[in-house]
């Protein structure tokens, strides 16, 4: 799995680009079915925005946004909610195999 992290408007420190490294670990379980992860971190304003698109081996693109005050808060959500996709999109993988 091919991953990349940017951050437009601001910069990411040592810190929070390892907390992100360690919020990716938690999608390792899939990545059998990844050939591309990229996470792109904004901000406008007061507000943090994480941005990613997962595309899987069998051309499905799978695409999240979230916003958050906080930086790490903003990546939390967004890999909750990328986390819900996968697991989504393994069930159709699933089902379709069993047709």
């Amino acid at each position: 799995m091919n991953t990349e992290i940017k951050a437009l408007h601001f910069t990411l420190d040592e810190e929070q680009k390892d907390y992100i490294q360690k919020k990716i670990e938690r999608i390792r379980n899939a990545e059998n079915m990844i050939v591309d992860f990229r996470v792109t971190m904004s901000k406008e304003a007061a507000e943090y925005s994480a941005e990613s698109t997962l595309n899987f081996k069998w051309g499905v693109q799978a695409h999240v946004k979230e916003s958050a005050y906080d930086v790490l808060q903003a990546v939390d959500k967004m890999l909750d909610s990328l986390r819900t996709k996968i697991t989504k999109e393994k069930e159709k993988l699933e089902q379709r195999s069993r047709l």
